[in-house]
């Protein structure tokens, strides 16, 4: 069973500093950056060079969209950052479908052996999008956090540059 870490937090919280600063005390790394390539998009590209340079060089890096081939095989301490480019690869789903697509990657945390530690947006904190897409994609992000939460070992969550961990200060919702 994998021993996950979840770091979540909103936009420019320090969730992916922290995230590799716990990355760092590992002797190796695989960096799984989960985003499509938005070469049109400068600030998106300035964003990413940012994530390069703070990276240590002797991590390994795998850009990809698709998060499941990757957990399928125990390749060692991994670093995903962020668990929203999970969500719009997988946006376009029906609910079923979707749903099928998060117990998958449930099974495939828990069944990976070794440390993975999981960059997660928060979003949507009283901010209700005009739109349909936007909406499904917090709901989606929203519920797969709350179900990562539950199968990890260790939740933080960062805001305003501060990592709080979540463990043993928290109480439970009842269903």
């Amino acid at each position: 069973m994998s021993y996950i870490i979840l770091v979540s937090g909103g936009v420019k919280s320090g969730k992916s500093e922290f995230a590799e600063y716990l990355a760092s005390k590992e002797k190796n790394v695989t960096y799984i950056a989960l985003s499509e390539k938005r070469t049109d998009d400068k600030l998106w590209e300035e964003k990413l060079v940012v994530h390069k340079l703070r990276r240590p060089k002797n991590w390994k890096l795998i850009e990809t969209e698709n998060l499941m081939p990757i957990l399928k095989e125990d390749i060692g301490v991994l670093l995903v950052d962020s668990l929203g480019g999970f969500i719009v690869d997988n946006l376009t789903k029906k609910e079923d479908e979707w749903n099928n697509c998060l117990n998958n990657l449930l099974y495939y945390l828990t069944s990976y052996e070794s440390k993975i530690i999981i960059v997660g947006e928060q979003t949507g904190w009283g901010l209700v999008s005009e739109y349909e897409i936007g909406n499904i994609y917090n709901d989606r992000l929203g519920i797969c956090l709350k179900e990562i939460t539950k199968i990890s070992k260790e939740n933080w969550i960062t805001i305003n540059g501060k990592a709080i961990k979540l463990d043993n200060m928290f109480f439970e919702i009842p269903k």
